[in-house]
């Protein structure tokens, strides 16, 4: 995708092309597609959720979703971090984090209110032992001001949390890529090793755990994101290897065949650091970084895929896509619902995958629901008779 976007490199004149500034609807399908998943994901139990590519490798949809968002920031910032403009710049991404903390907040509340509901009103107590409210249901004071501190994370209402974080940081990324792109992959890498080694992590109030997502491992991949596309965007390119994408098949490969035949007991570490040779996703082990990597490389330098979601912007994913934050929050909502009506139905797999079905569905009306308002709100206001 990357390498026939904005194809890099110079013409036959020796004259470099212009890179094309447009919004690139290939990244919001591949984003979309994301999103899909990661609903489904979030609603464990049911039949759909063996379909989705975890069950295939290494990495999920959460390190595609973060590397996607890097290169969405790459092509949306490169080159305007700027002297004169870079203060406004820093506001204006210290607005968007100021965004995603307060949907952190408004998930985490309504996520409260549902399973709260459910136990209210299907008299299933045991609800309150799920996904980690009881501390917050017991130690309520605590919980509270633990929750507005991102001190206490509610399961799978911890991605957005982790991408306030990566905002916050994102003028120091942008002001070393301006700079020195070497060193921002230098300092990326070297706090993402750091974090894994050293277990550097926000660690929770109310217990003994710490973050899921740890943004001082995750950054690393958003870093690369960013530098993949700042580099195209400078009209550089993909290498285009058999060699790379040789590599890239055989590494999905191997790690298809290990998830699918439980090979979690082969022990290969050879003494090295467990985020070098495990699997563990909260600090992004190597593992799991090379198989997005792997995947992302073989999407972006084969033209097949560039031709499939080569598509208008008025298509479904695309929609969904661009609305990614307003779709996103609407699917965790979404998901904590279906985890409820699993838990009261006893976990009736049928029921989960209708409910799953019927959620990608409502995932597209929303998405097309937030596209007409917002064609609404710039359509010219009607003259009076």
């Amino acid at each position: 995708m990357l390498q026939k976007t904005f194809e890099g490199g110079t013409d036959q004149r020796g004259v470099a092309p212009p890179v094309p500034t447009g919004r690139d609807t290939r990244l919001d399908v591949f984003r979309a597609l994301c999103l899909l998943t990661i609903f489904v994901n979030h609603v464990p139990g049911q039949y759909l959720e063996y379909l989705t590519h975890k069950n295939f490798g290494f990495s999920d949809s959460a390190e595609a979703f973060v590397l996607i968002s890097g290169l969405s920031v790459g092509a949306a910032y490169s080159g305007k971090f700027l002297a004169g403009g870079r203060l406004a710049l820093t506001l204006k991404i210290w607005r968007r984090a100021l965004a995603l903390y307060v949907a952190h907040i408004m998930t985490s509340v309504v996520t409260l209110a549902i399973f709260a509901g459910g136990a209210l009103y299907f008299g299933r107590q045991e609800l309150i032992g799920e996904i980690n409210i009881r501390p917050i249901v017991e130690q309520t004071e605590q919980g509270i001001v633990a929750m507005v501190l991102l001190g206490h994370q509610l399961g799978y209402n911890n991605i957005l949390s982790m991408y306030a974080v990566l905002f916050l940081l994102l003028p120091g990324f942008l002001w070393l890529n301006a700079v020195r792109p070497r060193l921002l992959f230098a300092f990326s890498a070297t706090l993402w090793l750091a974090a894994g080694c050293f277990k550097m992590v926000p660690y929770n109030f109310l217990d003994d755990g710490y973050w899921f997502l740890n943004p001082w491992s995750w950054q690393f991949l958003f870093v690369i994101g960013i530098l993949c596309m700042s580099h195209v965007r400078r009209g550089g390119s993909l290498p285009r290897s058999p060699w790379l994408l040789g590599l890239s098949v055989a590494y999905l490969a191997i790690s298809a065949f290990w998830v699918l035949f439980s090979w979690w007991n082969i022990d290969l570490s050879f003494g090295l650091p467990a985020v070098l040779t495990g699997f563990d996703k909260t600090f992004l082990s190597l593992t799991r970084l090379l198989h997005v990597l792997a995947l992302a490389y073989i999407l972006a330098t084969v033209p097949v895929f560039s031709r499939l979601t080569r598509v208008g912007s008025n298509h479904p994913l695309v929609m969904i896509g661009r609305h990614s934050l307003a779709v996103f929050i609407f699917g965790t909502i979404l998901a904590m619902a279906g985890q409820v009506l699993l838990l009261v139905t006893d976990r009736d797999r049928i029921i989960g995958t209708i409910f799953v079905i019927g959620g990608i569905g409502l995932h597209f009306a929303y998405a097309y629901y937030l596209e007409w308002l917002k064609e609404v709100s710039v359509a010219p206001p009607l003259k009076a008779a």
